[in-house]
């Protein structure tokens, strides 16, 4: 079906659901989808909806879950009983790529169609054909995760069994330690052709290869291809692992009346650990007890696992093995540069390209390793090999090192970019003032890190430089003062460090001058800033003036095509 065309009963989705992490989150959701179904980029005739968690303690994707429950049956009482419903985990901040934390990952722009694809659009076209082959019930998936997968033309991927169905993907041991592996009845399928439906004995969440091996779950097939997953290519051995799963329409009720019976959640959930881990007949309460997979340790989680082990123990965990698949994570700097720029095989499998949607001068300098996305750029600048530019505007004496990233920024003057360089502009609005800011790092920074003394700050690394040195040479005192988290969760992400200006271009030339102060180990004093984290950036976010930025891109893209095409008619005539 094309963007924009109004859907038949039953041929898409009834519903489909973003989550996000808050209620500001939810309002740059619903704007942006507002412009899509403006503009005709999505399906007529679905029902949008975005549904913030609930203010508090984080919930986690599988609280979420819960909470969109309640979410439709308040909305659409019983009738929700006989929708198809696409549930899409957009929520969180995306500190690992935070050029999608101001605006989400489920808009993040991939580098093809015309106009653009967004991770909405690409998820909604891989899944088109499920609605038609589901009973009433709940696709759940994430928003930063591609698969994509090859069936032979007389088989279906039919979601019509009581209980949870998921799909399963032939992955690498070393791959499986960082997903769900499932243990699957090895009589059950034979590991050949493209679909088969198989028994699930027990699942797995990031299990390491002495568990795998132990329960059963490693698969010794020689043509086990684990593509993405690990690039051994041809394997002896797999586990199959997890992506998204189905849920029918009593399964879900039956989820709904524990999240009402429980009241206010308070503890982290995860869909896949807490929901899948207690279903097969081989589930066993042990998971409940163990933390390391959440941010929080309290005993109160345990009662509520050992709560849902004790609804959910029983309920069938169907599973339907593709073999013929590959399962994609695009939540990072590394692997996002990796799938856009370099010779990556969701880059062949999508035929990603190096201009998308953009205004490119045949003076422009850049490679087929780069990728240039709904930009313009003017003649004589250059981009390095294995950079991506999105919704940006780079002017002619501009030069991007290699393997770096500029989102949501304009650079007007003339400036030789670092390599591994990662800078991302956020418009802000102060006492209802629209300002400027500009997120500057290396690309392998970790902006998760924290410590919690002051005196620590030191191994926090700002684009290989100790944080402490780098303060030192702008100016700014380490104190408690210095992290908008107060005197906890002291890292990248809530260090006070970036200055607040009154142009977009002017934000940009002050970060990249911070920049270069750490690489020069010169001085460039901060001091007469007002400075903000990027946690204070996404609280301060003018989603209105980012989208109109983006819009002018777009429009100016669209006028040039006109124009191409009008000066074609002409010199054909």
């Amino acid at each position: 079906m094309s963007p924009g065309a109004a859907a038949r009963p039953g041929e898409l989705w009834d519903v489909v659901v973003l989550t996000a992490a808050d209620a500001a989150q939810a309002g740059a959701f619903r704007e942006q989808l507002a412009e899509k179904l403006r503009r005709g980029e999505l399906p007529r005739g679905v029902r949008y909806h975005v549904c913030a968690d609930p203010p508090g303690p984080r919930i986690g994707n599988g609280g979420s879950t819960l909470h969109v429950l309640q979410y439709l049956e308040d909305l659409y009482g019983d009738q929700w009983a006989s929708f198809t419903v696409l549930l899409i985990h957009s929520g969180g901040y995306s500190q690992r790529l935070p050029s999608a934390s101001a605006l989400g990952k489920i808009f993040m722009a991939l580098p093809f169609g015309d106009p653009l694809y967004q991770m909405l659009e690409l998820k909604l076209a891989t899944y088109i054909d499920f609605p038609r082959h589901m009973k009433p019930g709940i696709l759940v998936m994430c928003s930063d995760d591609i698969e994509l997968y090859s069936t032979e033309v007389t088989e279906t991927i039919t979601l019509d069994k009581p209980g949870f169905t998921a799909l399963a993907h032939p992955s690498d041991l070393a791959v499986g330690t960082t997903h769900g592996v499932f243990v699957l009845d090895q009589s059950s399928f034979s590991g050949k052709g493209g679909l088969e439906y198989a028994s699930c004995h027990r699942f797995l969440h990031k299990p390491d290869v002495g568990m795998m091996r132990q329960s059963g779950a490693v698969c010794v097939r020689g043509h086990c291809s684990s593509g993405n997953r690990g690039d051994s290519g041809m394997a002896s051995e797999c586990v199959y692992t997890d992506s998204i799963f189905y849920m029918d329409h009593l399964t879900a009720k039956q989820l709904l009346m524990f999240y009402k019976q429980m009241g206010t959640l308070c503890y982290e959930i995860d869909a896949y650990g807490d929901f899948l881990q207690a279903l097969g007949p081989g589930a066993t309460p042990d998971y409940t007890k163990k933390m390391s997979n959440v941010t929080k340790e309290d005993l109160g989680l345990v009662e509520v696992r050992q709560q849902l082990y004790s609804l959910l123990r029983g309920t069938a965990l169907n599973v339907i093995v593709l073999n013929n698949s590959q399962f994609y994570h695009i939540g990072t700097t590394q692997e996002y540069l990796f799938h856009f720029t370099a010779e990556s095989k969701l880059r062949f499998e999508l035929d990603l390209l190096p201009v998308a949607f953009s205004i490119f001068p045949d003076t422009a300098e850049t490679s087929d390793q780069s990728s240039v996305i709904q930009s313009i750029l003017e003649p004589r600048c250059v981009i390095g090999p294995g950079s991506v530019i999105e919704y940006s505007r780079i002017g002619p004496e501009v030069s991007v090192g290699k393997s770096s990233i500029v989102s949501g920024s304009c650079i007007n003057f003339s400036v030789d970019i670092p390599s591994h360089c990662f800078l991302s502009s956020v418009t802000v609005k102060i006492n209802g003032q629209v300002e400027y800011v500009t997120m500057v790092f290396g690309v392998g920074d970790d902006l998760k890190k924290t410590v919690t003394l002051l005196s620590d700050v030191h191994s926090l690394q700002f684009f290989g430089a100790s944080l402490a040195e780098c303060l030192g040479l702008w100016s700014i005192e380490a104190s408690d003062q210095l992290f908008s988290s107060g005197n906890k969760h002291l890292g990248l992400w809530t260090a006070r460090i970036f200055p607040v200006c009154s142009t977009l271009c002017e934000s940009v030339r002050m970060s990249l001058n911070m920049l270069s102060s750490v690489q020069h180990m010169s001085p460039f004093k901060l001091s007469g800033f007002r400075l903000l984290s990027v946690e204070e950036m996404l609280a301060y976010k003018d989603v209105e003036d980012m989208l109109k930025f983006r819009k002018q891109i777009y429009d100016e893209v669209c006028l040039q095509r006109q124009k191409e095409k009008s000066d074609c008619r002409m010199n054909c005539t």
